[in-house]
């Protein structure tokens, strides 16, 4: 029954009016997620629609362009020192915030107690200090060549509540009455009104052109708003919804898959019963029929066997494994083998079912019943649980921030991790302070190895992120960090 209904979510739908923004209408974007706030990442969780107001109405020392790209936001210029630890900014004169104000806010979202998602990927920063009213200097402990790509994030846009309009290209106009919508203006002398719920105020006259809708919804709700009409860009998508999306019968050319690169596939969370033995964690990665996941679920997603892709910036080429390029059904055959082997060495371990946590909606349901097939077939019974459910395997679906091999392997820290190795911890913290990029290469080729061989990781691919864009929305670019500037939807051609 749940196939029959996916497949009638994938068929062209029988009537469809969505189309061309005009070109003197503000866009509507419908980012997928609950209403959008905002918020400090510092100082609480933040949602994908809070993550796309925040990068409207605030930005950092730097921010990402259309395309993914390093361009200037706060500061105007800057310059890195030839051994890579000290990056100097000059902060537009203009700007909201001074540079003591940038220090300010940047050593309170890498401070110890902060609740920012970056903040353990910047634990080289040494100082961050205010030279003048607009230089500002971070000094780092050891060169960090992916420090701009982080600076750039929404997670460390500075935002400013007592700064006229924020610091980034829009400023909260209004909301609506049941806070379904917010109205983002252009220009900066536009009125603003920053806290989390803005309530009403007088407006400028300003070029509705230059004006966005926002608005956090379902799905279902927001795919059906695009189809009608109502919404000129969708935002926000994952595996989990992508059927929906395909259900657009003009997806052909509206639907915006990123080329992202991060973790999706599943972390192994228990040690227990038969996932004591990592050659039995191998088993499952080396059953699992990737090829099948990504073809059914998108064209063009491919799929990945290792924690870190290769081409990164500190480890082009990491850990494959030797398994990844034999058939499929000598695979199964090993699994098999290596599974039924050792029951017959431990009769007394019972077996359990493995709790597998996995996101609720179609996507999570069809990669689950994926996933349990193939691992039916070696002996292993599988049942989904909440993401948030004590669970043996957790599914992770993370886009990285930057294209450093440390942002992969940390994640599986044993700090982080329940499963984890120590010789790769130890690794791990001798590449953090190496200030030679080869031997900084060098340790993170030791831990990327140290945790293939105890297998703590299960890829199945990139993440999948995806967009439903109008099309003469010209100035949308797919890029891999799946952040989109909603000031450069429209090209200023």
């Amino acid at each position: 029954m749940r196939y029959l209904l996916l497949l009638l979510l994938l068929l062209p739908a029988a009537c469809d009016t969505s189309g061309d923004v005009p070109n003197d209408e503000p866009v509507a974007v419908s980012v997928i997620g609950p209403r959008p706030r905002l918020v400090d990442p510092s100082r609480r969780g933040y949602t994908p629609p809070d993550a796309v107001l925040l990068g409207a109405v605030a930005q950092g020392l730097v921010r990402l362009d259309a395309a993914g790209q390093i361009e200037p936001g706060l500061a105007i210029r800057w310059d890195v020192s030839d051994d890579g630890l000290y990056y100097t900014f000059r902060i537009n004169s203009d700007a909201a915030l001074d540079a003591a104000a940038v220090a300010r806010r940047l050593r309170a979202a890498i401070a110890p107690a902060s609740d920012n998602p970056l903040a353990s990927e910047l634990t080289a920063i040494a100082e961050i200090v205010a030279v003048t009213d607009e230089v500002v200097e971070i000094r780092l402990a050891a060169p960090r060549p992916d420090l701009l790509l982080l600076l750039a994030q929404p997670a460390l846009a500075l935002f400013d509540k007592g700064a006229p309009g924020g610091t980034g290209p829009f400023r909260v106009l209004r909301r609506t009455r049941d806070g379904d919508r917010l109205t983002l203006v252009r220009p900066a002398d536009a009125p603003a009104s920053p806290d989390d719920d803005p309530a009403d105020v007088p407006a400028e006259p300003n070029d509705p052109a230059t004006d966005i809708l926002l608005r956090g919804e379902r799905a279902a709700k927001a795919v059906a708003r695009f189809k009608a009409g109502g919404a000129g860009v969708v935002l926000g998508g994952r595996f989990t919804d992508i059927a929906i999306a395909r259900a657009d019968g003009r997806a052909a050319t509206t639907l915006h898959i990123d080329p992202t690169t991060g973790l999706f596939g599943f972390a192994i969370v228990s040690n227990q019963g038969i996932l004591s033995a990592p050659e039995n964690r191998l088993a499952l990665a080396v059953a699992l029929d990737r090829d099948r996941i990504v073809r059914l679920f998108a064209d063009g997603w491919t799929s990945r066997t290792g924690i870190v892709p290769a081409g990164g910036d500190d480890l082009p080429d990491p850990v494959v494994p030797d398994w990844s390029a034999a058939p499929l059904t000598q695979r199964i055959a090993f699994a098999t083998d290596t599974i039924a082997r050792w029951r017959a060495q431990n009769p007394s371990v019972q077996p359990v079912p493995l709790r597998i946590a996995i996101p609720a909606g179609p996507g999570g349901r069809m990669l689950y019943a994926l996933a349990a097939q193939d691992w039916r077939r070696i002996g292993i019974d599988t049942i989904a649980v909440a993401t948030d459910a004590p669970a043996d395997l957790r599914l992770v679906d993370r886009v990285a921030p930057s294209g450093s091999a440390a942002w992969y392997l940390h994640r599986f820290t044993c700090d982080r991790s329940p499963l984890c190795s120590e010789r790769a911890d130890a690794a791990l913290a001798a590449a953090r302070i190496a200030r030679d990029p080869v031997t900084r290469t060098a340790r993170l080729a030791d831990a990327d190895r140290s945790l293939a061989d105890i297998a703590v990781f299960i890829a199945i691919a990139s993440p999948l992120r995806w967009a439903l864009v109008a099309p003469n929305l010209n100035g949308y670019r797919d890029n891999p960090r799946a952040i989109h500037a909603l000031d450069a939807l429209r090209s200023p051609d």
